[in-house]
């Protein structure tokens, strides 16, 4: 037999053979590579899908994505498909994705403008134009650059009601205290399809600020308001707020439902209202010394008080000489530039935190020892 060339090596230079063959292997595997282009994550469909029924919509509510493929890749959701199923209230409640794709219309979409503008929340309203009492199964889909289509969203189901109120006409908002900020509106005539008389059990009051990008979700009203006027005793002067209003009806099942907004105004309260004067003030003479004591206005927003002297009560108030230079914060005032003898008569007034100035208390007065 004809030996190879391989054979006739001898073991120890077999050996160092292939020792270096195995080491060229492993330089080989450890050769870098270009890098490879991150995974793209994209979610592919939604299980928040909620919504409400206000006035004649629905408005449909779920996250937006928080993480899009880019423009150009196949992955990128370029639009948002929304599709309604209309049955009768008695229909069996479970329904296969399958079955929902065969009865469902597409009702509309959201573009992929939308999309990109959305930080938090996407919307969607279904306008209504219902008689009969029916049940409304909705879901969503989305839909990438190519035409794919997701699987559908969770179910979402509501029975609407078919007569709702029309939105309240919100007429005034005005800061005519310094406690509240008085809301008014006018009653709706009549419910959105323009039957009488109007479905109202009531209404509830919304605000935002300045910091609010949108209407919170909670009323001001801690229960329904019946009378057309509410005081809103949670402001903050000097903040911009704008309200609303919305008419509650009586939904399917009793459920609450409310209208759409009414118009919307805004206010900045300012504070114009001074503190009530000063009262029950006392003084104690003393040899060359008089000491004045009063108690501390009922006004959070105090932030002190004026004192006023004269030996003449008939000296014109705005002419008699003020003791203090700025506010007084104590409720105690010790008077030592006096003279044996003499009567002096004495007034305040409290100051609060806007500049607001009190009338002028009652007239005391007292002669030193």
């Amino acid at each position: 037999m004809k030996s190879s060339p391989f054979a006739i090596i001898c073991p120890k230079r077999r050996f160092l053979l292939l020792t270096f063959i195995f080491l060229l292997s492993l330089s080989a595997c450890g050769k870098r590579r270009p890098p490879l282009p991150p995974t793209e994550n994209v979610p592919q469909r939604t299980e928040l899908l909620s919504g409400v029924q206000r006035g004649n919509r629905v408005i449909l509510s779920w996250p937006a994505p928080r993480r899009n493929a880019a423009e150009t890749s196949v992955q990128s959701i370029r639009r948002i498909d929304i599709y309604r199923v209309a049955e009768s209230a008695d229909d069996p409640l479970p329904l296969t994705e399958e079955e929902f794709s065969t009865r469902a219309t597409l009702i509309g979409s959201v573009p992929f403008s939308s999309i990109q503008r959305a930080t938090e929340n996407l919307t969607y309203e279904d306008i209504l134009t219902l008689t009969e009492p029916v049940r409304l199964r909705y879901a969503l889909r989305y839909v990438n650059a190519t035409g794919q289509r997701a699987s559908f969203s969770n179910f979402l189901l509501i029975e609407p009601a078919t007569r709702v109120s029309q939105p309240p006409v919100l007429l005034s908002v005005s800061n005519e205290s310094e406690n509240a900020v008085k809301v008014r509106w006018q009653t709706p005539p009549a419910n959105v399809d323009n039957s009488i008389p109007a479905n109202l059990l009531g209404y509830n009051v919304y605000r935002t600020d300045r910091s609010q990008n949108e209407f919170a979700q909670t009323p001001l009203n801690s229960s329904v308001l019946t009378a057309t006027e509410f005081n809103d005793q949670t402001f903050t002067f000097d903040e911009e707020y704008v309200y609303l209003v919305r008419a509650i009806s009586l939904g399917t099942r009793g459920a609450q439902v409310e209208s759409l907004n009414s118009n919307a105004l805004g206010i900045a309260p300012r504070d114009t209202f001074p503190p009530s004067a000063p009262t029950s003030i006392s003084v104690a003479a003393a040899p060359r010394r008089l000491s004045l004591f009063f108690p501390a206005n009922p006004e959070r927003d105090v932030a002190g008080y004026n004192i006023y002297r004269s030996s003449d009560p008939n000296t014109p108030k705005d002419r008699w000489t003020k003791l203090n230079r700025t506010p007084l914060e104590r409720t105690t005032y010790q008077d030592d530039a006096v003279e044996s003898g003499v009567r002096y008569f004495y007034y305040l007034t409290a100051v609060d935190t806007a500049g607001n100035t009190s009338q002028p208390s009652e007239v005391v007065s007292e002669t030193v020892p």
